[in-house]
């Protein structure tokens, strides 16, 4: 296969990426409804493991670490796992390498990340974690 469609998927992903993190960086989520609101925290009144996202992905498109932790915590410690994630995924596909797939450490994986993410949102809405709300 060419190398320039085995590069397609992951380009388009990091496209689409890059062009919500410039609409986050120039339309500032800080500003309350600018972006909506989280249907969530409407209907239950509690921070759901993804509030605080938009104005995180805003804070480090500016540069502050510090306000993206204030904003959503997970999101900034993932990160460094997604980008690697996409970063074998890409090299993998410009050196045409095949992965076996592992499905079972793949919901090994995914388990383990909507319980840490289930946690989250648990710890951010008690008082113990009232730090971690956005």
């Amino acid at each position: 296969m060419v190398r320039g469609r085995r590069l397609g998927a992951p380009v388009v992903l990091a496209g689409a990426v890059l062009s919500l993190s410039l609409l986050l960086h120039l339309r500032d989520p800080h500003r309350g409804g600018s972006w909506g609101y989280c249907p969530w925290l409407l209907l239950t009144g509690t921070y759901c493991p993804g509030c605080g996202g938009l104005r995180a992905v805003n804070d480090l498109t500016h540069g502050d670490l510090g306000g993206a932790a204030s904003s959503n915590l997970l999101l900034l410690v993932s990160a460094p796992f997604v980008v690697a994630w996409w970063s074998r995924w890409t090299r993998d596909r410009w050196r045409g390498v095949r992965r076996s797939v592992d499905s079972r450490r793949q919901v090994r994986l995914a388990v383990l990340f909507v319980a840490l993410a289930l946690c989250f949102a648990v710890l951010r809405n008690t008082d113990a974690g009232a730090w971690l709300a956005p």
